[in-house]
């Protein structure tokens, strides 16, 4: 077996930390909804990651001659955040995202054309299903958390697949700066009118600019310099750990605990993950 790299080993630590802080920057986010709701808080989190992205990359030096990619991509990458943020709101983090994460799933399955695959496909349902049952009790899962976590799901597949498309417009920093501005010129007047001077709150503002740099600009910035040391086959990987980081991230900041049946559904979709992402690195 040839040893691990440097620079591999760099892209690693820069993903990890990428997933860490990204799903940090999400549990700190829920603490925020009790005095700003999902909807001031994806105004504060779009916001001030779009001042941060455009201070970072300028993309104004190169700007697109088709805007309509563009538009789509951060229409996605908004409804992506507030229907997140309205699933967590509702059901644990961890289960949140390994719900949304059946969007860039289907995208990975569905551009193969591998019979195999349809076994990481069962895995995907098998873990979902697993979810379902108890959703009726008075512990159960809150069913419109689910399906609003099914619905950020399909704003992630949209996100990617639209990304793609706004790849010859420059750098990808500078799109993710552009897509991030298209999501918060949308989306932060409706944290505005929904909220209204509770986001003036000078104690929540500082938080709310964490949220930004944690979920947004700082962990896209490690991921792109992660990917260009690394395969994108081990990008997909690693990317599949994330709804168990997001879990434990839950559990060590706002003490989320998962039955031992939740955590065996994660595991069913980060399976499913690995598993189409070892496959699609083979029909290319």
């Amino acid at each position: 077996m040839p040893a691990i790299n440097k620079d591999t080993l760099f892209a690693i630590a820069c993903l990890l930390c990428a997933m860490v802080t990204i799903q940090s920057g999400a549990s700190i986010a829920k603490q925020l909804f009790p005095y700003v709701g999902p909807e001031g808080t994806t105004a504060y989190r779009l916001g001030f990651s779009a001042i941060i992205l455009c201070m970072v990359f300028r993309p104004w030096r190169r700007l697109p001659s088709n805007w309509i990619p563009i538009i789509v991509y951060g229409l996605c990458l908004g409804g992506m955040n507030i229907t997140f943020y309205y699933a967590i709101e509702r059901i644990p983090i961890g289960i949140g995202v390994a719900l949304e994460f059946t969007g860039p799933l289907a995208v990975a399955l569905l551009a193969s054309k591998r019979k195999r695959d349809y076994i990481w496909v069962g895995f995907a349902i098998l873990g979902i299903v697993l979810l379902l049952p108890n959703m009726g009790s008075v512990d159960g899962l809150d069913p419109v958390g689910v399906v609003l976590a099914l619905i950020a799901g399909a704003c992630w597949a949209g996100y990617i697949l639209f990304g793609k498309k706004t790849g010859n417009h420059g750098s990808g920093g500078a799109t993710v700066a552009l897509g991030m501005s298209v999501a918060a010129i949308v989306l932060v007047p409706y944290g505005v009118i929904s909220q209204g001077a509770a986001l003036l709150n000078w104690q929540l503002i500082p938080l709310g600019i964490m949220i930004g740099l944690l979920s947004s600009a700082l962990p896209y910035s490690l991921e792109m310099v992660a990917l260009r040391n690394m395969s994108a086959q081990s990008f997909s990987i690693m990317m599949s750990l994330e709804p168990a980081i997001a879990a434990l991230a839950g559990f060590m900041i706002l003490a989320e605990l998962l039955t031992p049946l939740q955590w065996c559904a994660i595991f069913m979709v980060i399976t499913a993950s690995v598993g189409s992402s070892m496959s699609g690195s083979k029909t290319t």
